[in-house]
């Protein structure tokens, strides 16, 4: 549950190019299986939930068509590493046949895991003993690459930035990008992230403020800050109190991930005005946050490389967000049930998407009662889930952190 899911509120990466359907239409191709037409379906946003989904479709023989805002696989930066639980993460990629491409991608020795106060104090350490763990880390650029080899290349399309939706008369959507491209759909789903464009459809709930994360980078930690690499190990550390969070993450590729958050308004980051600062003065800044703290934590941000600060505001929906079903639009992952970033977000979008896959296959003939089933199991969930995750998220930002959120690791 300590990963922060850096990609909170977006697409997924592309593939590169700005690829279109292989039947030349400028979207949702009719969807095989055993010869038989289906509804055109539509994916917005080829992120982890979307690709799942789409991978899933197309093992059961169906067609569906990925929209993706960015322009390729490496177009920006893919964030940390994830924890992928075996309830929901792992399950999808068993289904979709990945199970051993997994394994041998992950990274066990990531869920090592230490939980320190501000006075540099080590309170709980989880390192679980070689192959015992249950959540091994995965760089989520690595993740997506994996999900791609699932997806025929015909069906995604890239640089695709849904700009409006508009409802058909005779029923599905008509949706429009920001390159002046069109395409229609007669199943809409949203699978683009916190700000969802889908979303309205559906439900007037809007993500809600929370906190402020504040990330920077050690490039090439092993060589370049021995020490810093040292202090982090293979996992992560987590350092907490005064209402903040310091933490620090290796990647796969050596690169170790410094993190701040704070309970803060919405208007916090504007005030700041880090763009306009130079690096030593953001370095002098992020120090007096955490005026008083152990210089050996402190020191992890001096540790980062110049300009890499990567700041934004942290939101989730509200508890137990739901809608009133219909047959041509449903959402997935955070754009269905955006919560705080304690590790559940790409886990539960991962299940929305093979679970969704799973309905549609199993009731071809009514995709009305397909997505209803699948809604009412992923409300209750994400409810459940969502509740904890919002504990987790309070409980880490409250001024005894450190002590509670060792006792609940401890216990776990």
């Amino acid at each position: 549950m300590h990963t922060i899911d850096a990609h909170h509120g977006g697409h997924g990466d592309g593939r590169g190019g700005n690829g279109r359907p292989a039947d030349g239409r400028d979207g949702g191709g009719r969807n095989g299986g055993a010869g038989r037409a289906g509804p055109r379906i539509a994916v917005v946003g080829g992120g982890i939930g979307g690709l799942v989904l789409a991978g899933m479709l197309h093992r059961h023989g169906i067609a569906a068509t990925v929209y993706e805002r960015d322009g390729g696989i490496d177009a920006r930066a893919h964030g940390g590493t994830l924890d992928l639980h075996p309830e929901s993460g792992q399950r999808a990629l068993g289904d979709l046949g990945l199970a051993d491409a997994f394994g041998a991608e992950a990274r066990p020795e990531g869920e090592n895991l230490r939980i320190l106060d501000a006075a540099g104090r080590t309170l709980a350490h989880h390192a679980p003993e070689p192959g015992s763990g249950t959540r091994p880390e995965i760089d989520r650029g690595v993740l997506r690459k994996l999900l791609l080899t699932t997806v025929p290349g015909a069906a995604v399309s890239w640089g695709r930035h849904l700009t409006g939706v508009e409802q058909r008369p005779g029923g599905g959507h008509r949706l429009a990008f920001a390159d002046g491209g069109r395409a229609e759909c007669d199943l809409l789903i949203g699978a683009d992230g916190g700000r969802s464009r889908v979303r309205p459809l559906l439900t007037d709930a809007r993500p809600e403020h929370l906190s402020v994360h504040l990330q920077l980078t050690v490039s090439d930690a092993d060589r370049a800050r021995p020490a810093v690499a040292a202090f982090v190990g293979p996992g992560s550390v987590m350092a907490l109190g005064d209402d903040l969070n310091l933490g620090a993450q290796r990647s796969g590729d050596g690169t170790v991930r410094v993190s701040v958050t704070l309970r803060a308004d919405a208007g916090w980051l504007d005030r700041q005005r880090f763009g306009e600062l130079s690096w030593d003065a953001t370095v002098a800044r992020l120090h007096g946050l955490l005026g008083g703290w152990d210089p050996g934590l402190t020191g992890l941000i001096d540790a980062c490389d110049p300009g890499s600060l990567v700041a934004r505001v942290i939101e989730a929906l509200p508890v137990g967000t739901r809608w009133p079903s219909r047959a041509d639009v449903t959402l997935l992952g955070d754009a269905a049930h955006l919560m705080p970033p304690v590790g559940e977000g790409a886990n539960q979008a991962m299940l929305d998407g093979v679970l969704l896959a799973h309905a549609i296959a199993g009731d071809r003939d009514d995709p009305a009662a397909a997505i209803a089933a699948y809604e009412a199991e992923m409300f209750d969930r994400a409810e459940s889930v969502g509740a904890e995750s919002a504990m987790m998220e309070t409980m880490g930002l409250a001024p005894d952190a450190a002590e509670r959120v060792a006792s609940f690791f401890t216990q776990r």
